[in-house]
């Protein structure tokens, strides 16, 4: 079967590989769309980050190279012996971290925070940009009726978005603030509204990506190279918002986001970092402010699926451009690089 394989950084390659057979407990999938998340690209700009490469993954057993893709959806072709939560037809969508099941965070039912995360897709095992793949039965969720697998391919992306709300000091009626509206900032706009946010803002250097903040719901939108956010936001909102959103790992975002937020007010970082930044302490502590990060998702998927049922997170809304799995380098990564006006490019591995 055709895969998209990661050797290295600039260096992704679609290849035939040896198509997967599910062992006991295990789930053959059929891909049917997968999206190219930011995290894959950090990996073809400058990896590796998560994926393997001196040693193997201790939960895959795998390293580099290794089959990218982690956000996908499609169909059950085959099960493993004792499989039971899905079967042959189903459609459905993947929680693709990997877990050892026995750290701390895991045995506390925090899985996201295993000492051993990984990703499939990412960390070996398999990857949702392949014709099929093979994933353990405790990762897969059966899509409700009515949704489509295009929708499917969004449901990670959302749980990143959903879980970051979830886990911060946000609460109905807050203002906030979003920065960088790439796929992962335009769908934290989204779940602010679903949360009940009184005011978002979004912050960003692309003017298409700013539109679409709009179109999506944004209270009003900032383009740092034109004004001040800080001061924008702080004026706008009477002293700041209460919890600030950081999506773009640039470093002196980070600053401002922080500097954004009214005393006592709460940043949450969601992006993966290439390099350090650097921080004003002061800043943090004389207007005892929050500073905090988050990973992935946990037991979160159903409720993504239920909100996208109620019109939330939509496909026609996010995606700009559908693409074959043999253009996934040019068309993909490539483009995504260089056109601003992209937000989520879609990879059918047919």
């Amino acid at each position: 079967m055709k895969a998209a394989v990661w050797h290295q950084a600039k260096d992704i390659r679609v290849e035939e590989v040896q198509e997967p057979k599910p062992g006991k407990g295990q789930v053959k999938i059929k891909v049917k769309w997968a999206g190219i998340c930011g995290s894959d690209l950090h990996e073809y700009a400058a990896g590796p980050i998560f994926v393997p490469v001196h040693e193997p993954h201790p939960v895959s057993k795998d390293k580099a190279p290794i089959i990218m893709g982690h956000e996908f959806s499609g169909e059950v072709v085959e099960v493993g012996e004792g499989v039971t939560k899905v079967q042959v037809g189903d459609p459905v969508v993947v929680e693709p971290i990997l877990r050892c099941g026995e750290c701390p965070a895991c045995k506390s039912g925090k899985y996201n925070l295993c000492e051993k995360l990984g990703f499939h897709g990412l960390s070996g095992g398999g990857g949702g940009f392949s014709e099929y793949t093979v994933v353990d039965e405790v990762m897969v969720h059966k899509m409700p009726e009515g949704l489509s697998y295009e929708q499917g391919a969004l449901v990670e992306p959302a749980a990143v978005a959903l879980h970051a709300v979830r886990v911060s000091k946000f609460k109905a009626g807050d203002k906030a603030a979003v920065f960088g509206t790439g796929p992962i900032g335009l769908l934290l706009i989204e779940a602010l509204k679903a949360a009940g946010a009184s005011e978002i803002y979004a912050v960003e250097v692309s003017k298409e990506r700013l539109k679409k903040a709009e179109e999506l719901g944004a209270t009003a939108v900032i383009n740092p190279m034109e004004t001040d956010p800080v001061e924008t936001l702080v004026k706008f909102t009477g002293g700041g918002v209460d919890v600030a959103f950081e999506v773009t790992g640039v470093p002196a975002v980070l600053q401002q986001a922080i500097d954004s937020t009214a005393f006592e007010g709460e940043t949450v970082i969601v992006s993966i970092w290439e390099k350090p930044a650097n921080i004003l302490p002061n800043n943090v502590v004389l207007k005892e402010r929050n500073v905090k990060g988050t990973i992935a998702y946990r037991d979160i998927f159903p409720a993504v699926m239920e909100l996208m049922k109620r019109g939330y997170f939509q496909a026609e809304r996010l995606v700009t451009k559908r693409i074959a799995l043999d253009q996934i380098v040019s068309e993909g990564f490539e483009a995504l690089l260089k056109e601003k006006n992209q937000v989520k490019i879609l990879v059918k591995p047919e």
